[in-house]
């Protein structure tokens, strides 16, 4: 195979092709509409469209062959989908762009996303993103479930578009750049508090699947593997790519947001100390 041939799909999607045109053409057209002094900087740009083509990548090009033949890169795709992936969309914070297309959207329009605004708000609740986020990975890895999404092609997507979505989801309520000391965002304390939960409930999952005895997905003996790994450590790889890449993701969003709360906390307490002089 040629180089070229392994970025061409293999399974072509038109749907998931569009999406991806849509959402790089909504940002870009975006950024070029936008006033100057609005633009997100080059190194938020880069790190947006690096996000967005690392999805793409899993799911459009030859990569997703051997994330259906191989236990280990489909965990490694979903590595990709529901943590990497929307952790540089949300760390890249696309809020301006939208913001900017938001306020071109005639009221009309606005009445019809009012639903979708109200279900957004119910998935961005703490215990629901935090049981989406966790329960959405026990439930695909789930070895009856497991066995039948990876031999129908419907059930396939569903669950990798859903992964993608939930990850986005979580990773921006997690991010939301908005300080919480002034907007209705959620607390820094909070965010915190549900990485770790999330960090420890797919560490239990990695270590069940790592020191499992038993062959616990053998949909890739019925299927046949695309390169010849011993089952037992396809398996062992794939369970170290649940138990330890997230949890170090959990980690590093821990850090950035205690970064981000100690920066802000002396921002805003000397502000309001300012307001308090003023007033007296």
């Amino acid at each position: 195979m040629s180089p070229l041939d392994y970025l061409l799909p293999y399974d072509f999607s038109p749907l998931t092709i569009l999406s991806y045109m849509f959402l790089l053409g909504f940002y870009g057209i975006g950024i070029v509409r936008m006033p100057a002094d609005e633009r997100p900087g080059s190194l938020r740009i880069v790190t947006f469209v690096l996000g967005v083509m690392l999805c793409y990548g899993v799911m459009q090009t030859r990569f997703d062959y051997y994330a259906q033949y191989m236990f280990f890169v489909h965990r490694g795709q979903h590595l990709i989908l529901h943590h990497i992936g929307p952790i540089l969309i949300a760390l890249s914070n696309p809020l301006p762009v939208m913001r900017y297309w938001f306020a071109k959207i005639s009221p009309r329009w606005g009445l019809a996303l009012g639903p979708l605004g109200r279900v957004y708000n119910l998935l961005q609740q703490p215990f629901i993103a935090l049981f989406l986020f966790v329960g959405l990975i026990y439930f695909w890895l789930w070895p009856s479930i497991h066995f039948d999404a990876m031999l129908s092609r419907d059930l396939y997507w569903i669950m990798n578009w859903s992964m993608l979505l939930d990850g986005l989801l979580f990773w921006w309520l997690i991010f939301d750049p908005r300080p919480p000391a002034i907007t209705s965002s959620l607390g820094y304390g909070k965010r915190i508090l549900i990485l770790a939960v999330a960090g420890v409930l797919q560490m239990i999952l990695g270590a069940w699947i790592v020191f499992s005895r038993d062959m616990v997905y053998d949909v890739y003996e019925v299927c046949g593997r695309a390169w010849p790994l011993d089952p037992e450590v396809d398996q062992f790889l794939g369970g170290l790519l649940t138990y330890i890449p997230p949890a170090m993701m959990s980690i590093i969003g821990i850090l950035l947001i205690l970064r981000r709360a100690m920066r802000e906390d002396g921002k805003y307490t000397n502000h309001s100390t300012n307001l308090e002089e003023r007033a007296s």
